[in-house]
């Protein structure tokens, strides 16, 4: 072992947490259907079935 060894880190989470209410959810709020075209819906369709494999697995 050397000397930079034993100042490690190791089993600490070292990383800065964000606070619960600054977390995203994810969803995209200014998607809007009204100006969707063709390829958004199909995008939309397809998202939402890979949803639904993942949390079924």
């Amino acid at each position: 072992m050397g000397r930079g060894d034993h100042n490690r880190a190791t089993g600490k989470n070292v990383l800065a947490q964000t606070p619960k209410n600054q977390l995203s959810d994810g969803i995209d709020v200014e998607y809007s259907k009204e100006l969707a075209d063709h390829d958004d819906v199909v995008a939309m369709e397809r998202s939402n079935a890979a949803d639904k494999r993942a949390k079924r697995k």
